[in-house]
């Protein structure tokens, strides 16, 4: 396997625009959140493309697919936090539908590329 170029990965970009997305979001969440919920849901979102970069380093498909995984389980992990902070209402509904589909094709994307993979 050659090494993937991650920064020409549509996963990883898409994940980048997510992180931003996750900053702006949290900025307008109460202080009181600022060491949890806004910490945590940046975290996660920050995990998603340095998972896939990390993995794109890796010698074989198989280590990489253990990245992918990783980056997916922060994409399902971040859009458990988004759905927290919806019934919080710290977002309104159109914002929470916008991000809400951003992740759901973010996560059908992580997952068609490990598919793809050769093991």
């Amino acid at each position: 396997m050659g090494r993937h170029n991650f920064k020409k990965l549509k996963i990883w970009q898409e994940g980048i625009i997510l992180v931003s997305e996750s900053y702006k979001l949290t900025k307008t969440f109460p202080d009181f959140e600022r060491f949890n919920l806004v910490s945590q849901m940046n975290r996660c979102a920050v995990s998603i493309p340095s998972n896939i970069s990390e993995g794109s380093s890796k010698s074989t498909n198989r280590y990489f697919k253990k990245y992918l995984e990783d980056s997916l389980g922060s994409a399902f992990e971040w859009e458990t936090q988004l759905i927290v902070s919806h019934n919080e209402k710290y977002l309104n509904s159109k914002t929470f539908e916008k991000l809400e589909n951003r992740i759901l094709q973010i996560q059908k994307m992580i997952g068609s590329f490990m598919d793809n993979l050769d093991d």
